[in-house]
């Protein structure tokens, strides 16, 4: 295991894009209320705007887990897996508080909060998918997305896209035409803020953090195929969520896509070292049941 690269540059960048998002949000609202109202109406709504941002980075976690339907994890339920993401949660300074659990046989994993406080959610299909090998190497990979505080512009891009995206249910009628305008306007806000480069970035922190070499590709790997067994439905606007993109290009869904093709980040991740042998014991590749 090494040490990973410094999160400092990430970090600042991150914290920056947090800043302009809250001042995105908040001056247009004060401009259209001073407009509307004169200074000091728009004051108030400058005010307001600042204090919905911040409110946003803040309890954005708790918003995208209610979305989710995701629920706390004991500890006790899950010992294996508890005591690895501690583990690397240690070698990769970051804080983890609190693990959840998402009924959803489709494999995936994500973390929310930042590094001082960090939520990890994983599904039952991403537990059963997998050795515990290849389930550390993507778990580090979401911890270094907590390291660098990309959960942070993740987290609160995806809940604005999200509520955008939801508006269109008041349309009745006109809900598709609706889509037609609403879904390229939370796309591009996507896009804006969220960078294909932060996958490359934890792809190469989690190969550091790692003790096993290589878990990170052939955890990559195997969540490819194994996603690909499994039906998937959800807001096409939580895909910056996820550790591989789950949806279909096509469509809406398309707005929303912040990963680089699979194949781009294995190239530039590279292999250390051999693959670790598939004769793994049954012990060494069934996770613990939640």
């Amino acid at each position: 295991m090494q040490a990973p690269p410094s999160a400092t540059i990430h970090s600042v960048w991150n914290l920056a894009k947090a800043t302009f998002l809250i001042g995105g949000f908040a001056l247009p609202l004060g401009g259209v209320l001073w407009w509307l109202g004169g200074l000091s109406v728009g004051a108030l709504g400058l005010a307001i705007g600042l204090i919905a941002g911040a409110t946003l980075l803040v309890l954005g976690d708790r918003i995208v887990l209610g979305m989710l339907e995701a629920e706390e994890l004991p500890p006790d339920n899950v010992p294996g897996l508890t005591q690895m993401v501690y583990r690397l949660a240690e070698a990769m300074g970051v804080r983890v508080n609190e693990l959840y659990l998402i009924e959803d046989d489709h494999p995936r994993t994500f973390a929310l909060g930042g590094p001082r406080h960090t939520a990890v959610v994983v599904t039952t299909g991403f537990l059963a998918m997998a050795s515990m090998d290849e389930l550390e190497g993507l778990l580090a990979h979401e911890l270094a997305h907590a390291r660098h505080r990309d959960t942070l512009m993740q987290t609160s891009v995806v809940v604005i896209a999200a509520t955008i995206l939801e508006l269109a249910r008041f349309g009745g009628p006109l809900r598709k035409a609706m889509l037609y305008f609403l879904g390229p306007l939370a796309g591009s806000i996507v896009q804006l803020f969220i960078s294909p480069n932060r996958e490359f970035a934890a792809d190469l922190v989690a190969d550091l953090a790692c003790a096993t070499p290589n878990v990170v590709v052939t955890g990559l790997e195997r969540l490819d195929r194994a996603s690909e067994l499994v039906t998937f439905s959800a807001n096409p606007a939580t895909e910056p969520l996820y550790t591989l993109d789950p949806f279909d290009d096509d469509g809406l869904a398309g707005w929303f896509s912040t990963h680089p093709p699979l194949a781009d980040r294995l190239l530039r991740l590279g292999k250390r070292a051999a693959v670790p042998s598939e004769s793994a014991t049954a012990s060494d590749t069934q996770p613990p049941s939640p």
